[in-house]
């Protein structure tokens, strides 16, 4: 009982020392999770149009990437981003190494989901537009991706969820991340317990609202329908 009392003692000491560098490095976090997402969206877009172009090589090109991205574990791709590209004198910065390296496996899975969003939409609908005077790309953008959206936003809000716990794995190429000033705090001051339990519910505290608003969204998503 005395240490447990102990371990919360030190906790609330020592409170204000911690919990402004660890909302620093929550800060970073949230700006990698909002950039990766941006990019893995935009990418996943292009990769999953690739794939249902009509020339053959694109649609081949873009099926071999998202098959290699996605066999590839993060870390390894985080270390040739950041390590490799260094060795060949390319040495980029750690925030920009780590939203390019969760982007690219990102933009894998994105394409699946926005192709599973288009295949969902009825062939007449794009049918329909061609028939009126619309352009292809004028079908897709304007017709198609609208009624996409309702298959697309709900998993891409749960992608955005997993991300931003994910994002602790950038910590392995030095991006000041949440988990990042958790481990230099751990190190100075040898106190991982109390460190790492407010690092998890600071976690807890970005990742609910998320999880409401993808709630949210999947629900007026529904009564749309």
């Amino acid at each position: 009982m005395s240490g447990f009392l102990e371990f919360w003692r030190i906790l609330l000491a020592r409170l204000p020392e911690f919990l402004p560098y660890l909302l620093r490095g929550a800060v970073v976090t949230v700006e990698i999770t909002v950039a990766t997402l941006l990019f893995a969206c935009l990418f996943g877009l292009v990769l999953a149009l690739l794939k249902r172009a009509r020339v053959p090589l694109l649609g081949s090109l873009a099926s071999v990437y998202i098959e290699l991205v996605r066999a590839v574990p993060v870390l390894t791709t985080l270390f040739i981003i950041y390590f490799g590209l260094a060795y060949l004198g390319i040495q980029l910065p750690s925030f920009v190494a780590a939203v390019l390296g969760l982007g690219m496996l990102g933009g894998a899975y994105m394409a699946e989901i926005v192709r599973a969003g288009i295949d969902s939409v009825h062939r007449g609908q794009r049918e329909a537009a061609l028939s009126i005077g619309m352009t292809p790309a004028q079908a897709m953008r304007f017709v198609v991706l609208p009624q996409a959206a309702r298959v697309v936003v709900p998993p891409t809000a749960n992608y955005a969820i997993g991300l931003l716990k994910d994002t602790a794995i950038v910590s392995t190429v030095a991006a000041p991340e949440l988990l990042f000033a958790a481990k230099t705090l751990v190190s100075q001051t040898i106190l991982p317990m109390q460190i790492y339990l407010l690092t998890a519910l600071i976690y807890l505290a970005l990742s609910l609202p998320l999880a409401h608003l993808a709630n949210a969204m999947e629900l007026r998503l529904r009564r749309g329908d």
